[in-house]
């Protein structure tokens, strides 16, 4: 028989998962932890699916979803853009999302520990064009002058 959860389970597990492997949001646009309003949210999104069978039917499948919400999250996309990732995902499909984000976040934190989020900053991640982000460290907005200067010097690359 399959797992099931109740919200407060799940969020439980979902923050103990994100502590051991040290996967945070990366723009301050959400908490370092989640909690059952969250899951509500994610749910009225389409991000989550609805439980089960009840108040105790979360499975592994949604906490894999909700996995994947929080590494997308930290390479610092937009919560429409994950839904749009993550919408009709098999439990195969999440578990190599899974799988991979975990591989490349430790990656990056190996290849780059200058980046790694120190607690008392707050970053803001812009995005500029389908391939590139701009971080700000210390929360720091551009304007739209500046936004457009930078697509264009990444544009005639």
């Amino acid at each position: 028989m399959t797992a099931r959860f109740s919200i407060a389970e799940l969020a439980k597990r979902v923050n103990a998962w994100c502590a051991s492997d040290h996967v945070v949001p990366a723009n301050g646009q959400a908490a370092d932890e989640v909690s059952e309003r969250n899951l509500r949210y994610y749910r009225t999104l389409g991000i989550l699916d609805a439980p089960e069978g009840g108040a105790d039917g979360y499975t592994e499948k949604h906490f894999l979803q909700l996995v994947a919400l929080r590494l997308l999250q930290a390479q610092g996309l937009p919560l429409r853009r994950i839904r749009e990732l993550l919408h009709g995902r098999s439990l195969d499909e999440l578990g190599e999302i899974q799988a991979r984000g975990l591989a490349e976040a430790r990656a990056s934190n190996r290849s780059f520990p200058a980046l790694a989020r120190l607690p008392e900053e707050v970053w803001r991640m812009i995005p500029i064009n389908e391939d590139y982000v701009l971080v700000s460290r210390r929360g720091a907005a551009i304007t739209s002058h500046q936004h457009a200067a930078i697509a264009r010097v990444l544009s005639a690359q």
